[in-house]
C-alpha cells in the first residue's frame, strides 16, 4: 500500500490558524520538514506529517479554537467538556443553550451563540459577546478577526448541531454584519439566495422543528467525535462536497471493527457499490484506503493520551490483537507506535 495521505487542506487549516494565533507558521513548517509544495490545493499530504502536524501545533498554542473566532485562547479540554455538558440535554434547543452558558463561564471564551425565539417557524443562532463584554467591544473584536473565523465559527456551531441529532440540519440563510469579503466572493455568486452580507446580526437560520430534535449522542459516542472535531468541523465547505470526504464523514463515526461495508456505505449515499468504487478511484482513492486512514487517524489521537495503553488502542481500534495493531501502523507510517510516541515526547 502507498503512503497513506490526507487532503492537504487538513494541514493548511492547522498551519493557517497557527498564524492566525501567533504561532511562527515558517518555523513550524522547517522543524517538521513540510514544503510549500506538498501544501498544494488538492494535493495528498502525508498522514505521518499531518499527525505530528496536529500534535505540535496544539501543543504550542494550548489552544483549542480549532480555527474559530472565539476572542481568547481556549484550553485544551475545553472543547470535550462542552460535549459532555451538552449531551446530557433532552434536545437540540437545551443543548444550544448550554452551549451558550458554557462559554460564559469557561475561561477563554469570549464569544458565544445565542438562540432567540423562534419566528414563524425559523430558528435562528446569532454570534455576540459574552455578558461580560460591551456591544461595542464585540463589534471591535468582529472587525480585527479575519472572515474566514466568522465564517469557520458558523460552520462548526452548524456541524456540531447536526452531530448531536444524528442527522443534517438545512441552512435557510446564512448571515454576515459585514461586506463580502474578496475571498468569499466565488462562495457568494454560487450561493446567492443563502448567503447575505452587511446584515444586522452575524449568524444563521434552520427550521424550528429541528429544536425540538432529541440528542442522540452519549459518552459512548462522544471519545470518537472528539478525536476527529478538529479537522472534520473546519475542513473547507469545498472539501466536504467530494465523495471521498463524504465517505470519510462516515466511516469516521466509528473506527472500530464495525465500520460499514462498502455496500452500506454506497447506499447510504444513494449509489451502487460499483458507482461508489469507481468514483473514489477517480479521486486518486479506494473505499479500503479511507478506511485505513480514519484508523490511523483515530491511532495519531490516542497515541497522544499517555494514559491510553497499547492495547487499550489496539481494542478501540477494533484490532484483534495487539500486535496486529503495531504491524497496521508500521504499515501506514513506516514507524512504530513506540516510536511515534517518543518522537510526540521529543516535540
Amino acid at each position: 500500500m502507498d503512503d497513506v495521505s490526507v487532503p492537504s487542506e487538513y494541514a493548511q487549516t492547522l498551519l493557517q490558524t497557527l498564524a492566525e494565533n501567533g504561532g511562527n507558521r515558517e518555523q513550524m513548517m522547517a522543524e517538521l520538514a513540510i514544503s510549500e509544495a506538498e501544501l498544494t490545493h488538492g494535493q495528498p499530504f502525508s498522514a505521518l506529517k499531518y499527525g505530528k502536524l496536529y500534535q505540535r501545533v496544539m501543543q504550542v498554542m494550548q489552544d483549542e479554537c480549532f480555527g474559530m473566532f472565539s476572542g481568547g485562547k481556549v484550553r485544551l479540554g475545553s472543547f470535550r467538556l462542552l460535549c459532555l455538558t451538552v449531551i446530557q440535554a433532552a434536545n437540540l434547543r437545551q443543548a444550544i443553550v448550554r452551549a451558550g452558558e458554557f462559554c460564559e463561564i469557561c475561561r477563554g471564551f469570549l464569544v458565544r451563540s445565542r438562540l432567540t425565539e423562534p419566528v414563524e417557524g425559523v430558528a435562528r443562532v446569532e454570534m455576540c459577546g459574552i455578558s461580560s463584554v460591551t456591544k461595542a467591544e464585540f463589534d471591535c473584536m468582529v472587525s480585527s478577526a479575519t472572515p474566514n473565523q466568522v465564517r469557520t465559527s458558523l460552520a462548526v456551531w452548524q456541524r456540531f448541531n447536526s452531530w448531536l441529532i444524528g442527522r443534517e440540519i438545512p441552512l435557510y440563510g446564512i448571515y454576515f454584519a459585514f461586506a463580502c469579503p474578496d475571498e468569499f466572493r466565488e462562495m457568494a455568486e454560487c450561493y446567492p439566495a443563502q448567503l447575505h452580507f452587511e446584515q444586522p446580526f452575524t449568524g444563521f437560520e434552520f427550521d424550528a422543528s429541528y429544536l425540538d430534535a432529541p440528542i442522540v449522542q452519549n459518552q459512548d459516542t462522544l471519545m470518537d467525535f472528539v478525536r476527529s472535531a478538529p479537522y472534520h468541523l473546519v475542513i473547507s465547505d469545498s472539501s466536504q462536497q467530494s465523495l471521498k470526504a463524504k465517505v470519510r464523514a462516515i466511516l469516521s463515526k466509528d473506527v472500530s471493527g464495525n465500520q460499514p461495508s462498502a455496500e452500506a456505505v454506497a447506499s447510504r449515499l444513494n449509489l451502487s457499490v460499483t458507482t461508489l468504487r469507481r468514483k473514489l478511484q477517480a479521486e486518486s482513492t479506494s473505499y479500503q484506503r479511507l478506511k485505513d486512514e480514519c484508523r490511523m487517524e483515530a491511532a495519531f489521537h490516542y497515541l497522544s493520551c499517555p494514559e491510553l495503553t497499547n492495547s487499550c488502542i489496539a481494542e478501540r481500534l477494533g484490532f484483534d490483537e495487539t500486535s496486529a495493531f503495531f504491524r497496521a501502523f508500521k504499515k501506514w507510517t513506516g514507524v512504530t507506535p513506540g516510536e511515534y510516541r517518543k518522537g510526540l515526547e521529543k516535540g
